[in-house]
């Protein structure tokens, strides 16, 4: 049956997900969920994402023709002359070819599903083109733009979105986080593949930040940590239960059932698609701390009670009839206490409640049918009275 238990539980632990969103820690009923929903679904979305890109500027001559005028530049140009050129080549930087491939990240940014509002330098020039008639800007008039822009609307609808010094052009991106279909590590992945094989930009050449990513980068890095914390929980408690009962047998014995209260709870959450996130991670750790008082008080009371009649099956229904029953009732109080929490309106808190008393759960009934089975299997008291 233990066995049995594992096997489903290691199935629903392999189908454990990280992906969660903010909103979903709340209730559809309260305020909060649909306030962010409304922030969310009408208003452009609410986690934002930044796409930074490296423009490639070819370098210019001395003698190359400045765009929009007939005269050549020339070595012999005196040094004013050179300031006042480099004074005004910003404006030259926003040719109709940058421009060209500006819509179109633009355009494929703002056709994701999962994306809301997108600003970038594109949401000027589709108001540019607007007022030209739905006409593209050319090079000429992309220029005059530029110069006769005045500073303080240069400031609001440029300099956030492009730096000319740096060659860079920034995408601002407010991902919805309501959105069902919503995978923050495949969206992800899918902008950086799709902006180096659908528009042609080198990997290098751009990078994402902002808050989108380094939530996933906290979500992503929740198996290595749960891993991490399990591995020393087993550890500190093998060692703990060793020093007790100076058995390395016992001590293994002893853990099994912690692992399978840790395994079940796990199990269980990727059978019903509960995700970790930053407070389902501690489940696991603090359940099996609270579960391993069971075991201790079994385990110890069925060594004294073996050393006085040496028998394990004697032992056995005498540490039911008295520490059994303590930690029948024990148990089941702090399985109501913690099922409480349901009543929380914060669905992380209710997954905490409802889990840690499904581990105290599986936890007793280990505690009282698979441990004492071990025992009298293993014997690791040594032989009873009369049997080598």
């Amino acid at each position: 049956m233990g066995s049995i238990i594992f096997i489903i539980s290691g199935v629903g632990i392999s189908r454990l997900t990280v992906e969660n969103s903010f909103i979903d820690y709340f209730k559809e009923t309260t305020e909060i969920h649909q306030g962010m929903k409304i922030i969310d679904q009408r208003l452009g979305g609410t986690t934002p994402l930044d796409v930074i890109i490296n423009i490639e500027q070819p370098a210019m001559s001395t003698t190359e023709t400045a765009p929009g005028s007939d005269v050549k530049r020339d070595e012999g140009f005196s040094d004013f002359e050179e300031f006042e050129e480099d004074k005004d080549s910003d404006k030259y930087w926003f040719t109709a070819e940058k421009m060209t491939l500006v819509d179109k990240i633009h355009d494929y940014l703002e056709s994701l599903p999962e994306t809301g509002k997108v600003l970038s330098l594109a949401t000027m020039l589709k108001i540019a083109e607007k007022l030209n008639t739905g006409k593209s800007l050319d090079n000429f008039q992309l220029a005059l733009l530029y110069s006769e822009l005045p500073d303080k609307f240069r400031d609001m609808v440029l300099s956030p979105y492009v730096s000319v010094e740096h060659n860079q052009l920034r995408y601002a991106i407010r991902v919805k986080d309501s959105e069902k279909t919503l995978k923050r590590n495949l969206l992800l992945k899918k902008i950086r593949q799709d902006l180096v094989e659908k528009l042609g930009l080198k990997a290098e050449a751009f990078h994402l930040t902002g808050l989108l990513v380094l939530y996933n980068n906290m979500l992503q890095s929740l198996f290595a940590s749960q891993i991490l914390t399990l591995g020393i929980v087993v550890l500190a408690l093998l060692g703990m239960f060793w020093i007790l009962f100076k058995s390395v047998t016992v001590a293994l014995i002893t853990i099994v059932p912690n692992l399978l209260a840790v395994g079940v709870v796990l199990g269980f959450m990727g059978w019903l698609s509960i995700p970790l996130d930053m407070m389902t991670i501690t489940i696991a750790a603090i359940s099996m701390g609270i579960a391993v008082d069971n075991t201790i008080h079994y385990t110890y009371r069925f060594k004294k009670e073996f050393i006085i009649n040496r028998e394990y099956l004697k032992t056995l229904h005498l540490c039911h009839g008295s520490i059994g029953s303590a930690m029948y009732y024990t148990s089941v109080t702090i399985i109501i206490g913690f099922s409480i929490l349901v009543l929380s309106n914060f669905l992380p808190t209710i997954y905490f409640g409802l889990l840690t008393a499904l581990a105290m759960l599986i936890a007793l009934f280990a505690s009282l049918t698979l441990l004492p089975q071990l025992l009298v299997v293993f014997r690791p008291f040594g032989p009873e009275i009369g049997k080598s």
